[in-house]
């Protein structure tokens, strides 16, 4: 009978040193797609992302209407013309309405706190785009990685093939050992291409909010470090409510409501106009009369108009008002869900890098060791590589899942939280 003790010690020594060098065996492979940064990503989004750039014009032209609020109507200018001759005698007239003081100020108080909020939902558009890319280029990362372990584990399951039908034909394996190896990697395989689907997925999301063609290409995305989040929920609390543009843009539209109301209180005193005229004989071409007049528009109709104009205002500011309360309860829900998810993540990273995968890793050489020597099963070195396996993309997905609560953290509370000191 042949000796198999050879190629058995031999896959030891190779499943090892792969455990040892970790992700370098398959740099290889995927060390020549270009390094993919996020600030130039950024930088890209803000400037050519369609929401973006649909929102800073919609702020572009609420800041138009500023000057049209509080301009005067136009003047009406008239010409008329009397005698059994046709123009025998003209007149020409001009007419300029005065509204009552105090309303062309609270027009133009009323467009500009619109164009304010306009402002402030602009910037809430570029946050979101922002979070939303932040979290796509750290689920990419997390697909890269993924893909490097699954394909270090195939390379070690297809020697577990070979050795596992080494043994059986010699008489000192079962069967069953080869079967269960081609079935992992089987399992290997298909997680391999599902990986690959949703890389390109993600590929197509990331075109899609930098407004670029679908099939665009990507590199590979920057290791990303863990943000230091040294704030508290209180101090989290306080910054959200003082720079979310949400909320800021709720309170532009409250004190929006409360010049719309005033203005609208401020209907029910009339406006002025002055009407200024000539009459001149065009035969002669001398100026026959000069006249002028005042007049004033009364608001008769004030209980149909000018009352349900403030009652009408008084329901959009409270409306105003319960969507702030509204925004302001969903931005605090987001900042301490973000919180806790940070810690959550953190505290896992922490244990999977320190104790977990330390163990798994010495659990696995100590199976493989003891296969070579015959004191330990097949399935149960299988099993030591899949639980190692689900600890480093474990690993990948909790410090993912930490840079993505930060980034939306920073959406809710509105400023950059890396490197923010209390």
């Amino acid at each position: 009978m042949k000796d198999i003790s050879y190629p058995v010690i031999a896959l030891s020594c190779l499943l090892v040193s792969q455990l040892l060098l970790g992700d370098m065996v398959v740099s290889t492979a995927r060390g020549a797609e270009p390094p993919l940064g996020l600030e130039t990503l950024l930088h890209e989004a803000l400037q050519r992302n369609p929401e973006i750039l649909a929102a800073r014009q919609r702020w572009e032209a609420v800041k138009a209407t500023i000057p049209q609020a509080e301009s005067l109507p136009d003047p009406v200018i008239a010409f008329a013309y009397r005698g059994p001759e046709i123009m025998r005698e003209g007149r020409v007239a001009i007419q300029q309405e005065f509204p009552f003081p105090g309303k062309l100020r609270l027009r133009g108080e009323v467009a500009s706190k619109h164009a304010e909020e306009a402002r402030e939902r602009y910037l809430a558009v570029g946050l979101r785009i922002v979070a939303q890319l932040k979290a796509a280029y750290y689920r990419l990362h997390f697909i890269h990685e993924s893909l490097d372990i699954v394909e270090k584990n195939i390379k070690i399951l297809q020697q577990f093939e070979q050795t596992a039908q080494a043994r059986y034909k010699v008489g000192k394996g079962i069967q069953q050992d080869i079967f269960r190896a081609q079935v992992e990697l089987s399992r290997e395989l298909e997680r391999l291409t599902t990986l690959e689907q949703e890389k390109e997925t993600l590929h197509a999301d990331m075109n899609r909010i930098l407004n670029r063609p679908p099939s665009a290409p990507f590199g590979r995305p920057a290791e990303p470090s863990l943000t230091v989040l040294s704030l508290t929920l209180d101090q989290l609390n306080d910054l959200a409510q003082q720079h979310s543009p949400i909320l800021k843009a709720q309170r532009k539209s409250i004190e929006r409501g409360q010049s719309a109301l005033d203005l609208a209180r401020r209907e029910y005193y009339p406006d002025f106009f002055v009407n200024l005229g000539a009459m001149q004989s065009f035969r002669s071409n001398e100026l026959q009369d000069a006249f002028g007049m005042v007049g004033i528009r009364v608001p008769l109709y004030y209980t149909t108009k000018q009352r349900y104009g403030v009652e009408e205002a008084l329901a959009e500011l409270e409306g105003a008002r319960q969507d702030h309360r509204t925004a302001r309860q969903d931005i605090l829900f987001r900042v301490k869900d973000n919180f806790v998810r940070i810690q959550r993540s953190a505290r896992l990273v922490k244990l999977l890098e320190t104790a977990i995968i330390p163990q798994a890793s010495l659990a696995l050489e100590s199976a493989i060791a003891g296969y070579a020597v015959g004191k330990v099963d097949f399935l149960t070195m299988l099993d030591n590589l899949l639980r190692l396996q689900r600890d480093e993309i474990e690993l990948h997905r909790e410090r993912v899942a930490h840079e993505i609560a930060v980034a939306r953290l920073e959406e809710a509370v509105g400023i950059p939280l890396q490197g923010h000191k209390p």
